[in-house]
């Protein structure tokens, strides 16, 4: 590295260096890492989440206990029964300002959310489930999460912070350059990664540029440090946070770079297999779009195409937080519908849902309750391919916990007794094959709760789960195991 003149180091010299860290090629992920290896493949979290709510009375079982036959909308689902836990009873509480009943609606639904509101234009929720355990568990992945569908314009799900909505990546093109943007897909071998050596120590010197510009910028701000006020040592101690989450994140790409190309060597069991029929570069997302919202088969393809970039995620270790928005209201559904004369989505989900299920017109809610017959086929094809992901003795499914819901619990913008499967054996944490019937209300924040503690995140209190006038079981869900 050329010697550099370290005195006296003004603004524009420190600024000179800065701007080299600035554009490392990896910023866009600044989560420190420790890619440490565990014989036992990780837990990920999927939730595919589809529009509309349901048609309950034929979505939750009539019994409760062990699954007998399931209702028709689950119907796909019975070849892996005992691998599906249904919850009902649920419900969201949270209050609402300026919004209307789709924002309303989507702005809870992964938040839990005690009051969700619009200020000057800008949505303001609380963190979403999904962002909470890529927070705890981001940091081992190349990716801390996926955000993958059709949401967008009034839906929006996923929540960084409570001002900061998460975008939904809707080609799939630019999805799988996301995922393998610099590296080859490759099957993690979990027993040899458990005997890898831990990351080098942050810090260390090496011979690299990335690490000699940190390193540069590292003492020198030190340096400066010392002659700087409080305000300005305050701002610089900032900058420095960001350069040591750099650091991080460099321990972290050489150690997995090291990791992975062991697995080339001998990689997992599984077979890798990789989309064939990704849209070309450079197509503008309409181009992608558009079809789907009219032709049911191309948006069965386009599920098909985004469920299988999911597996791929979770398969390869890209990622263990996915969350996918399956569908549009906006949709029509020729074909599949096959009563009446209606088939936009949107239209059906006001004609077919009432204040009672009685009032509401029988033939639009006929036709959703295909419509959701036609979702969980997909979704089961997706259940499908990963219970056949050998992970070395047990299956991708077996380590995945996947929520299958809806943003709403119903397509009249209800919120009370959503929708509720879980689906997978969630590393041996659910006891599934049954149907669990809660006390009508309970907050759906509960559910969160218990997903995040087994995503590692310890805490009680999410969302509303502890503050809503309708709590219940001390924020929590019992006999999910």
């Amino acid at each position: 590295m050329p010697t550099v003149r370290r005195h006296p180091w003004t603004r524009r010299a420190f600024l000179g260096t800065a701007g080299a860290v600035v554009g490392l090629p990896f910023l866009e992920q600044l989560a420190p890492a420790s890619p440490g290896g565990s014989a036992k493949p990780p837990l990920r979290l999927g939730i595919w989440t589809v529009t509309g709510g349901t048609v309950i009375e034929s979505w939750k079982p009539t019994g409760v206990g062990p699954l007998a036959a399931l209702p028709s909308i689950l119907r796909p689902l019975e070849f892996a029964k005992d691998e599906v836990l249904v919850l009902s009873g649920l419900a969201n509480h949270g209050r609402s300002e300026g919004l209307n009943g789709h924002e309303h609606c989507s702005l809870m639904h992964l938040t839990g959310a005690e009051s969700v509101k619009k200020v000057d234009g800008k949505l303001i929720a609380a963190p979403s489930v999904d962002q909470v355990a890529a927070r705890q568990v981001g940091d081992q992945t190349f990716l801390p999460s996926l955000e993958i569908g059709l949401a967008g314009h009034e839906n929006k799900y996923s929540f960084r912070a409570s001002d900061v909505p998460v975008p939904f990546e809707a080609n799939p093109r630019l999805v799988f350059n996301r995922m393998f943007r610099g590296r080859t897909p490759v099957v993690p071998n979990w027993k040899a990664r458990a005997a890898t050596p831990p990351a080098p120590t942050t810090g260390a010197k090496r011979d690299t540029l990335d690490r000699g510009v940190v390193d540069l910028v590292r003492e020198e701000a030190d340096d400066l440090r010392r002659g700087l006020g409080a305000a300005d040592r305050h701002r610089l101690d900032q900058y420095l946070d960001a350069v040591r989450a750099i650091e991080r994140r460099i321990d972290f790409m050489e150690t997995r770079q090291r990791i992975e190309a062991a697995d080339v060597r001998h990689p997992g069991p599984s077979r890798l297999v990789l989309p064939t029929n990704l849209p070309k570069e450079g197509i503008p997302v309409w181009q992608v779009t558009n079809p789907v919202y009219r032709d049911p088969e191309r948006h069965e393809d386009y599920i098909r195409l985004m469920a299988d970039l999911m597996v791929l995620a979770f398969q390869t270790d890209t990622t263990r937080v996915c969350t996918f928005a399956c569908g549009s209201d906006e949709s029509h559904f020729p074909g599949v519908v096959t009563v009446g004369y209606e088939t936009h989505c949107h239209t059906l989900e006001h004609q077919g849902n009432a204040g009672r299920v009685e009032d509401a017109d029988p033939i639009s809610r006929e036709a959703l309750r295909q419509i959701h017959v036609w979702y969980t086929r997909l979704f089961a094809e997706m259940v499908r391919a990963m219970k056949a992901v050998d992970e070395g003795g047990s299956s991708l499914l077996d380590n995945t916990l996947l929520l299958y819901t809806s943003y709403m619990a119903d397509g009249g913008h209800g919120t009370h007794d959503y929708p509720v499967a879980l689906v997978g054996k969630a590393g041996g944490t659910l006891k599934s094959g049954r149907h669990v019937a809660y006390k009508p209300k309970t907050p759906v924040a509960n559910l969160y709760v218990e997903i995040l503690n087994r995503m590692g995140v310890k805490t009680a209190k999410f969302g509303e789960n502890l503050t809503s006038p309708h709590r219940q079981y001390d924020g929590r869900l019992p006999d999910l195991v």
